[in-house]
C-alpha cells in the first residue's frame, strides 16, 4: 500500500503549440494541451493506471453499455429507477471539442466519453437527466470536458465543465433557480468530480491496494447551479466481500467527511466494471447486465 500526497495548488504550464508545423507534425501538434505536471493524481507511478483505457477491447467500434437497478432520493422519498451508464470511444476534433464527422481532419484526438442517463418518476413529475463526461483516452484522470442537463415540470438546468487553458476548468451554467440563473465561474484543475468516480475509479491500481487523499467536487447531475463543493476526501482500495456482489470485486470507499461516504465496487478483472454504488445521499445502483454493442441509430 502506498499514500499519495494531496494535490498542491500551484500548477505548471507545459510547452503551448507550434504554430508552423509541418502538415505531417500538424494533427499531433494539435492535439496536444497542456496537463497540470504537479497533480500527484497523474504520475505515472501514483495510484492510477495512465493507460488504462489504452486498451484494444475500446477500439472494436462498440460501447459498453451498463443498466443498472438504481435509487436516487428525491422529495425525501427513494425512487426506484433503471440507470444507464454508457462507455466508448471517440475521435474528437480540437476545433469545436467534440465529436468529429471528418476522419481525415489534421486536429483529432482519441477521447473516452461516458454518457449516464435515468428519467425517475416521482409523485407528481418525472426528472430527467443525462450527464455527458470525456477524458483523453491517455488520462483517465483528468477530466477533459463534462456537460450536465436535467428537465422536470419545474424548468431546466444546463452545466458546462471545459478545461481550455491547462491551467483551471471554467464552468457555465443556464438554470432556473433564483440566484443562479445564467453564469460563468472557474474551478480548480487539481481534483476528481463526484460524477466521474464510475470511470476514473476503474483505472486504479486496484493490486497495490491505494490509499490517498484527493480533492473532490460534489456532483453536478443535480437540477441546481451553486457553486460545486470541493471535498478533501480519503479514498481506500479494499478486497469486497464475497456477499457484496456476484462476482469478485474491489471495493473502494470515498470519504468526503466524517458524514458522508461514497463506496464502490468493481470488477476484479479488465475491464473493472462498476458493480455495484451506495453514497451518502442515497444514489444506488446495482448491475443488472452490461454488453458491447453499437446503440447509436443506422450503425451495424
Amino acid at each position: 500500500m502506498f499514500r499519495v500526497a494531496p494535490p498542491l495548488a500551484a500548477l505548471a504550464l507545459a510547452a503551448g503549440l507550434i504554430s508552423c508545423s509541418a502538415p505531417s507534425e500538424e494533427k499531433k501538434a494539435a492535439a496536444h494541451v497542456p496537463v497540470a505536471t504537479d497533480n500527484p493524481l497523474l504520475r505515472r507511478d501514483g495510484a492510477f493506471g495512465q493507460d488504462w483505457a489504452m486498451n484494444k477491447l475500446w477500439e472494436d467500434g462498440k460501447a459498453e453499455v451498463a443498466q443498472y437497478r438504481a435509487e436516487r432520493v428525491i422529495y425525501g422519498q427513494p425512487r426506484q429507477f433503471e440507470y444507464t451508464l454508457i462507455t466508448v470511444k471517440e475521435e474528437f476534433n480540437q476545433q469545436f471539442n467534440v465529436k468529429t464527422d471528418d476522419y481525415q481532419r489534421q486536429d483529432l484526438f482519441p477521447v473516452m466519453k461516458v454518457n449516464q442517463f435515468c428519467s425517475i418518476p416521482t409523485d407528481t413529475y418525472p426528472y430527467h437527466f443525462l450527464t455527458s463526461l470525456f477524458f483523453r483516452r491517455d488520462q483517465p484522470v483528468q477530466l477533459h470536458k463534462l456537460t450536465s442537463s436535467s428537465q422536470e415540470w419545474c424548468g431546466n438546468t444546463f452545466k458546462a465543465i471545459s478545461n481550455d487553458d491547462g491551467l483551471q476548468y471554467e464552468q457555465t451554467y443556464n438554470s432556473y433557480w433564483d440566484g443562479q440563473g445564467v453564469g460563468r465561474r472557474k474551478l480548480q484543475l487539481n481534483a476528481l468530480f463526484e460524477d466521474a468516480l464510475p470511470y476514473t475509479l476503474r483505472a486504479l491500481r486496484f493490486e497495490q491496494r491505494p490509499e490517498f487523499a484527493a480533492r473532490i467536487y460534489e456532483l453536478q447531475q443535480t437540477s441546481r447551479a451553486s457553486a460545486p463543493k470541493l471535498y478533501e476526501a480519503q479514498i481506500k482500495v479494499e478486497d469486497g466481500l464475497t456477499t457484496d456482489t456476484p462476482e469478485p470485486a474491489w471495493r473502494v470507499r470515498v470519504v468526503l467527511t466524517d458524514q458522508k461516504t461514497n463506496t464502490y465496487w468493481f470488477a476484479k478483472t479488465y475491464p473493472n466494471t462498476l458493480l455495484r454504488q451506495t453514497t451518502w445521499d442515497g444514489r444506488n445502483l446495482w448491475l443488472k447486465q452490461v454488453r458491447r454493442y453499437a446503440y447509436w441509430p443506422g450503425a451495424n
